[in-house]
């Protein structure tokens, strides 16, 4: 019996050395392992809650008027070397193809727009201006007559 119970406690020992090398559980027990470690660690008890310490973080005030940005005195600077495509739209017109087929030198393209009414102005295929066609030592050129409201310019872009 006794040898019987010696060969027991070997096994058991030999387990024991077994599971203490390798153990297989699911990350809740192991999470709940660890906070139970943790807790008899501190000395806490099953109904003692932990003592939390905070303190309000103070951060400068932001003055939003301020236009200065990382890399000089205007937030924009970065920008202001892009190009972008402008273009004026006179006016349209709606044509069957047999109709652009026939198409020759001095053909005349009648458009929905009168000849006083304002022309588009377009910035990257946006419009942001009306204007009226002038010319100027042979070439043409748009005097902007209204600009768009700031919000409809930038609405769209966000």
């Amino acid at each position: 019996m006794a040898k019987k119970k010696a060969e027991d406690n070997a096994e058991e020992l030999k387990t024991t050395e077994a599971t203490e090398e390798h153990v297989d559980i699911s990350e809740e027990e192991a999470e709940a392992a660890m906070l139970a470690m943790l807790e008899g660690d501190q000395g806490l008890e099953q109904n003692d809650e932990p003592s939390i310490n905070a303190s309000v973080a103070d951060f400068p005030q932001f003055d939003a008027s301020v236009k200065k940005g990382l890399w000089g005195d205007d937030k924009l600077e970065f920008l202001k070397d892009l190009q972008l495509n402008v273009y004026i739209e006179m006016g349209r017109t709606k044509m069957q193809i047999k109709d652009i087929l026939e198409l020759e030198r001095g053909y005349v393209i009648e458009l929905e727009k009168l000849a006083s009414e304002p022309v588009d102005v377009f910035v990257n295929n946006k419009k942001i201006a009306e204007g009226e066609v002038v010319v100027i030592d042979k070439h043409f050129g748009i005097r902007i007559t209204n600009l768009l409201e700031t919000s409809e310019r930038i609405s769209g872009i966000k």
